[in-house]
């Protein structure tokens, strides 16, 4: 280690040179001569018994490394709060992204709902059409079937009239010959009179 005399050792120390001196007199510090018989003492044992201050120069150097130490942590912070941003910005791309997803799968759904609700209101209008069909259809056969009932009982009608004209000019033994004979025929034109008029009745109903 460096020897310093007494007013350097002061200096390192901070304090006084009659202080370091008394302390070389006392033998709290050891000491030694130089060549010019000069006192000096080595600056470990300055150390060891005072300790020493900071020097100008290392209170510089100690400044410069404080400097370079705050500046490699702002340095790391801003480091790290790029990395942060990143992260983040690719977060929000990602959200971005999930957000465009839903809104395209929002529209087909859409689009498919309106195709269903058009398919099913087109199928409920076939349907109503077929519906309206089949009962126009059930009706004009009802109104045939009526209109052909009511051509039978008129022709009925007429044939029995005409049937009672011819027997009203004929002789009483021709009419008991041809009510012998005939007596079959008029009890079945009398009987299906009666079906078609019942059968009407119940269409009516």
């Amino acid at each position: 280690m460096a020897k310093v005399g007494a007013q350097r050792a002061a200096e390192l120390t901070g304090k006084s040179k009659s202080t370091i001196q008394r302390a070389m007199k006392s033998g709290k510090i050891s000491f030694e001569l130089d060549g010019n018989d000069r006192r000096v003492v080595d600056v470990a044992e300055l150390e060891r018994a005072f300790g020493l201050i900071p020097q100008e120069n290392e209170k510089n150097d100690r400044d410069a490394v404080e400097a370079e130490l705050e500046k490699a942590s702002q340095m790391l912070e801003m480091e790290r709060l790029k990395m942060r941003i990143k992260m983040l910005e690719e977060q929000l791309g990602s959200a971005q992204d999930l957000i465009e997803d839903l809104k395209n799968q929002r529209e087909q759904w859409q689009k498919q709902a309106q195709q269903t609700l058009l398919t099913s209101q087109y199928s409920q209008k076939q349907a109503e059409e077929l519906k309206e069909k089949l009962e126009e259809r059930e009706r004009r056969a009802r109104e045939r079937k009526q209109q052909m009932m009511e051509k039978r009982v008129q022709s009925m009608q007429k044939l029995k009239g005409e049937n009672e004209n011819v027997k009203s000019h004929k002789p009483i033994t021709e009419k008991k010959a041809e009510n012998a004979g005939t007596g079959g025929q008029q009890f079945d034109i009398q009987g299906l009179w009666h079906k078609i008029r019942d059968s009407k009745k119940k269409m009516a109903g």
